[in-house]
């Protein structure tokens, strides 16, 4: 149980850097193109939400909790963290890159302004407030 709730997390995981990844990619690539959804207040702001929180971690040194969270689970079925079902090592080979702390907090910062950036030069479109008075 241990090993697959493990391989949750790293899927888990996964899917939140892919999602960080692909929403600056979608800004870029639809910007030009014109798709109105890329600009939708509400997507943008969770997509800064979510690398600001890789961001901040990463400046003050704190490890992710979801790698910990693997890391507890993979020892508590008596597994070092590269065991694990197929699934859970290639995803886990996928997110973790053998590099210093330092390189990677400078790519997180890195992206992170990437975001910002994106922020700047294609602005989100701001909720529309309702008038408390019809007409």
């Amino acid at each position: 149980m241990y090993t697959f709730l493990a391989d949750v997390i790293v899927v888990v995981h996964f899917v939140y850097i892919a999602l960080v990844i692909a929403g600056l990619l979608a800004v870029l690539i639809g910007w030009p193109l014109g798709w109105r959804w890329v600009r939708n207040f509400w997507l943008r702001a969770i997509h800064l939400l979510m690398i600001g929180i890789v961001v901040v971690q990463a400046l003050l040194g704190v490890m992710c909790p979801l790698t910990v969270w693997e890391y507890n689970l993979r020892v508590a079925a008596g597994q070092d963290v590269a065991e694990g079902s197929f699934i859970g090592r290639w995803l886990h080979n996928l997110i973790f890159v053998d590099a210093t702390p330092g390189f990677l907090t400078c790519c997180y910062v890195g992206f992170g302004l990437l975001v910002v950036a994106s922020w700047v030069f294609v602005p989100p479109r701001w909720p529309k407030r309702k008038s408390a008075f019809p007409g």
